[in-house]
Formats: structure tokens, C-alpha cells, sequence
């Protein structure tokens, strides 16, 4: 099995070491600031959903897992939905109030933050360069450049947090009374809808057509690749594939907005009320 999966990504599956010191230098960081700062212990529900969070950051992009994921769309689709709605609120969740409002007192950030992370024009950002992301003439741009494929990734992965901040942020000032974060969930599902049901338009209209999106825009996601893509056996890479893409990417973030609505309940002692 190892050799096929070998087989599929050109011969190797590699670590991603520098993402890993990396994060590790975070965690190292989070860990003065948490015993220098708060009360709470390393063991507490808060830190170990920050180092959570780190875990997964790499597993989804710095691990072999990260070239597995560019084999079809919808493995490319799980990467992404992963990376842009789990792990934001897992890392926004794991920052005690307490940490967060003492860190950026002394660095004097608070009004920057709320120009950074103002949920609406985070929102709409994220959800037109989301959408941009996996059209065709798109992809060939980027895929140009491995740089600016990485550069948007990272635009992206900074906009969701933005994204997700109105919701679970660890400034209590910030964040949405019960009501108004309701509607603003209600409003994100619909502004990302358009890229989910691109997906699942084209898997639709495909019916009875040798080539599907997947095969059209799969090799673009990861050029290095792109011979590996006609090897997985169906449904992958079919219009199955894709169907089942706009599905997933549906599915996880509604699944995330779930979670993070109960654990912001459980996390977060003060919320505001309307």
C-alpha cells in the first residue's frame, strides 16, 4: 500500500521538517505564555486544543498526508476544508481571554485587531478567493508559480481567521452575542455555498462527457503530480469525485460551525448576551 501511495506521488513522501520547527517554536511560546500569564496548566481543556491545533496544522500540511491529499478533488477538498474550517476555530479556541487580552495590552494591538479582523470583510475576502481558487484559467496561473500557489494558500489561511473570529474569538468584546452569531453563521454558509456548488454544478452537467472537472483542474493543484491523477480507481477523479468534493467541503463546514458553537459555550465563561 505505502508503495502504491509512493507510486502515486513520484516515489517519496516527504516531512515538511521547517513547517515542524516551526510549530514547535510556537508550542515552546505558548507554553511560557500560558505559565507566565494564566492559571491554567498545560493539561487544561484550552492549551491542549491549541496543541491540537498545531498537530493538525502539520498533519494537514507539512505530513505526507499533504501530497496524498492533491491525488483527487475530493481528497484536495478534505485538505482544504480541514485547513480553512477546523483548524482556525480549534486554534481560536484554545487562547484563554486572559492570555489574550494581557498579550496584546502590552503590545498595544488592540485596535489593529479589530481592523484586522473585521468578520465581514474577512468573510466576503476568504469566500471570493475560495471560489477564484479552483477555477481553471486560476489554477493555471498559479500553478505557474509554486511562490504565489502558496502565497494565496496563505491569504486564505490568514482570511479564515478572520472568518471565524466573530464566533470564536478569545476577546470577549469581540465576539457575537448568541443571536447575532447565529445570523452571521447563517450568512457565511451562504456566501461559501457558490464554491461547493461549482463542484457539484459541473459533476452534475459532466454527465456523459470522457473529462471531468477533477481531471481538468486536479493537476493544477499540485503540477509536481500530475501524472499520478488518472492512477486512483474510481470514484476518484470521475465526476463522482467531484460531486463528492462540493459535498465534503459542504458537510465539514457545517460541522465546524456545529462544534465550535457548542464548545464556545463550554470554553468561553462570558458571552455576550442579546
Amino acid at each position: 500500500m505505502i508503495e502504491y501511495i509512493q507510486l502515486l506521488v513520484g516515489g517519496q513522501l516527504e516531512w515538511g521538517y521547517p513547517l515542524l520547527a516551526f510549530l514547535c517554536c510556537i508550542a515552546v511560546l505558548y507554553a511560557f505564555l500560558i505559565k507566565r500569564y494564566t492559571q491554567l496548566k498545560l493539561i487544561h481543556i484550552e492549551p491542549l486544543f491549541f496543541l491540537f491545533g498545531l498537530g493538525l496544522l502539520y498533519v494537514t500540511a507539512g505530513s505526507p498526508l499533504a501530497d496524498i491529499s492533491h491525488l483527487s478533488l475530493s481528497l484536495h477538498m478534505i485538505q482544504m476544508s480541514i485547513l480553512y474550517f477546523l483548524i482556525p476555530p480549534v486554534f481560536l479556541l484554545g487562547i484563554p481571554d486572559q492570555l489574550f487580552n494581557h498579550v496584546f495590552q502590552i503590545l498595544k494591538l488592540n485596535r489593529i485587531s479589530k481592523l484586522f479582523f473585521a468578520p465581514k470583510i474577512a468573510l466576503y475576502a476568504f469566500a471570493a478567493l475560495f471560489f477564484m481558487y479552483h477555477l481553471p484559467f486560476v489554477l493555471m496561473i498559479l500553478s505557474k508559480s509554486a511562490q504565489m500557489q502558496s502565497g494565496y494558500i496563505f491569504v486564505l489561511f490568514l482570511l479564515s481567521f478572520g472568518m471565524w473570529w466573530p464566533i470564536a474569538a478569545p476577546d470577549s468584546n469581540q465576539r457575537l452575542c448568541r443571536s447575532d452569531m447565529k445570523r452571521y453563521a447563517f450568512l457565511s454558509g451562504i456566501i461559501l455555498m457558490p464554491a461547493c456548488l461549482l463542484l457539484i454544478f459541473m459533476a452534475v452537467i459532466d454527465i456523459g462527457n470522457n473529462t471531468s472537472l477533477s481531471q481538468t483542474t486536479a493537476p493544477y493543484c499540485s503540477p509536481s503530480q500530475a501524472g499520478s491523477f488518472s492512477l486512483l480507481p474510481p470514484p476518484f477523479n470521475t465526476k463522482f469525485d467531484q460531486l463528492m468534493a462540493g459535498i465534503v467541503m459542504l458537510g465539514l463546514h457545517k460541522a465546524g460551525l456545529m462544534v465550535t458553537f457548542k464548545l464556545r459555550d463550554k470554553f468561553r465563561a462570558s458571552i455576550p448576551s442579546s
